[in-house]
């Protein structure tokens, strides 16, 4: 298996704030470049794509970001529902007071009204 140049069409450019690999980025050790590809296997030479940093020390960044990432996106789903939850109290409460303006106008209707002659 050898490089057969058609990953240079696939070749990423390095994310600015963030690491290649957090960004979604792999890297074929075959053609010893970064690429940004869905699949497993590498367009070019069908070798493996690497998906996880090899160094301790960016394996321990990755894993705390990809942790990072996971506790924000549970606490925008916690605040979704809350938000949801409070939406649907303030409809039942306007449906309530829309309720009792309408039996106080139809109270206010059916009254009988005193013609002086």
């Amino acid at each position: 298996m050898t490089c057969k140049g058609i990953c240079t069409r696939y070749k990423a450019q390095k994310p600015v704030g963030t690491g290649r690999y957090a960004s979604g980025q792999k890297r074929c050790q075959i053609c010893e470049i970064f690429i940004k590809w869905e699949g497993l296997w590498c367009p070019c030479c069908g070798y493996r794509l690497r998906t996880k940093p090899r160094n301790l020390k960016y394996k321990a960044k990755l894993r705390a970001r990809v942790e990072a990432d996971s506790q924000l996106e549970s606490v925008a789903v916690k605040a979704a529902e809350v938000e949801e939850i409070e939406v649907e109290a303030i409809v039942v409460k306007k449906a309530t007071k829309k309720a009792k303006t309408a039996k106080a106008t139809k109270k206010i209707a059916i009254q009988p009204v005193a013609i002086k002659a």
